[in-house]
């Protein structure tokens, strides 16, 4: 069971490493969208149509996909008062109901932007020529990785691997041949 969830790591790592370049990649044209608008407002007088729409859209993207790498690496935050106080075997059942409730959450994120993203699919937004679903899809994509992001927390916990948490030392989540390899 540990070498399959050690193997699960590797890929899900690999696919919060992808969201988390994405999501920065986001930032970054984010922003560079929003200096354009500036210059063309205020320099040049013209403003483009299309930047701030494009910048909400790509806002969502960073937004949803860094929630579900923060799930995944543990830092999120939390009210960890209680844990202090009550033995490791408690604490452990605590965070597998936490990563329930979260991956609960999830679901509800991927069912309501799914039927979001249908409701507003022949919808066309006017300043970028696409459909409104295009709007809900970072809603849907990031409960998904959440929703996987949670399982991943929960089998590891069940196999006596470890899973980060907001505050400890992020040391060695996964072995080192799995490190060089990301």
């Amino acid at each position: 069971m540990k070498n399959f969830m050690l193997m699960v790591a590797r890929v899900t790592g690999l696919l919060g490493t992808i969201a988390l370049w994405i999501a920065g990649t986001g930032v970054v044209i984010m922003t560079a969208f929003i200096a354009m608008q500036v210059f063309f407002r205020y320099v040049l007088n013209s403003s483009l149509p299309w930047t701030e729409p494009a910048a909400v859209m790509i806002m969502g993207w960073f937004i949803f996909l860094g929630a579900a790498v923060g799930i995944r690496e543990g830092y999120h935050l939390s009210f960890d008062v209680v844990l202090y106080f009550v033995p490791e075997k408690v604490k452990l059942a605590l965070y597998t109901i936490s990563d329930i409730v979260v991956g609960a959450f999830a679901v509800g994120m991927v069912k309501y932007g799914w039927e979001l993203a249908e409701r507003t699919a022949h919808n066309k937004l006017p300043s970028l020529g696409i459909s409104g679903a295009f709007d809900f899809l970072p809603i849907v994509v990031g409960g998904c990785l959440l929703v996987l992001f949670c399982i991943e927390r929960i089998a590891r916990r069940a196999s006596g691997l470890p899973t980060s948490r907001f505050g400890d030392d992020h040391e060695d989540e996964t072995p080192k041949s799995t490190k060089a390899e990301a």
